[in-house]
């Protein structure tokens, strides 16, 4: 692993839940010695891509990922051109409408949305990582991605989150499989041992998986009526993201999802 390399991974390891990280538990996560995650931090600091702060001198997000982001969103707005749809999803559906971007090898939460149709909601947090063989978003994704993305995710370990988490690699390998004939993927419990949801991939422009949509309900209101509502309204909102987007939908794909509109 190049240095630009092992910056970004220190980068990634700031989360909502952990916006503030000390030197030592840096160099604890990242798996290297405290003098080489010193350098490379100065060098981040030095660009403004993180900074110190506190008598503890911790380490948080600086000021440039706002401007890099900024500049982003002006050039391709990803998440400005989904979030009208996905709110629209939420209120069709009811429950809580999610998007999710694949970015270095990971899948990480865009954007999300609120019904008000229920007091009691699956909440999300932006900027999670999902982990692809747990979650309806995580293969929907994987199953539209290359056969060595596919073998090196399921070749790490699988960690169990729930009591019925699927961890099987051949059991995972035919889940795929069904996702890849329906253009459409389900999850029970298997993130969270009371939620339930549905996913679809989104394309880019060049015919290539690039996220997923996702709709995620309490698995007590995931009736039969409930998941048929779902599917129609998510394939219908994944070909508008898709197309926002200025992806386009493998035929396949559009067929199916046109079948269930």
């Amino acid at each position: 692993m190049g240095t630009v390399s092992k910056a970004l991974e220190l980068l990634n390891l700031f989360t909502r839940a952990r916006p503030l990280i000390g030197l030592s538990d840096l160099a604890r996560l990242a798996g290297v010695n405290k003098a080489t995650c010193y350098r490379l931090m100065t060098e981040l600091a030095e660009f403004g891509l993180v900074e110190q702060i506190g008598t503890g001198r911790e380490y948080r997000l600086g000021p440039a990922v706002l401007r890099l982001a900024v500049l982003r969103e002006a050039q391709v707005p990803m998440r400005d051109a989904a979030m009208p749809v996905l709110q629209a999803l939420a209120q069709a559906t009811g429950e809580t409408a999610h998007l999710s971007i694949l970015i270095g090898g990971a899948l990480r939460t865009l954007a999300h949305a609120y019904a008000t149709a229920h007091a009691t909601k699956v909440t999300m947090e932006d900027a999670e990582v999902l982990p692809f063989h747990a979650t309806s978003s995580g293969m929907a994704v994987l199953a539209f991605q290359p056969e060595a993305f596919q073998a090196g995710v399921l070749a790490a370990p699988l960690q169990r989150l729930t009591e019925v988490t699927e961890t099987d690699v051949a059991a995972l390998r035919a889940r795929l499989a069904q996702v890849q004939a329906s253009g459409i993927a389900e999850s029970a419990g298997g993130y969270e041992s009371d939620v339930s949801s549905m996913a679809v991939p989104l394309f880019d422009a060049r015919g290539q998986c690039c996220g997923g949509l996702s709709v995620a309900a309490l698995s007590s209101r995931m009736t039969p009526a409930q998941r048929d509502l779902i599917r129609s309204e998510i394939t219908r909102a994944g070909a508008e993201i898709t197309t926002s987007w200025g992806g386009t939908l493998p035929p396949a794909i559009a067929t199916l999802w046109r079948a269930r509109a």
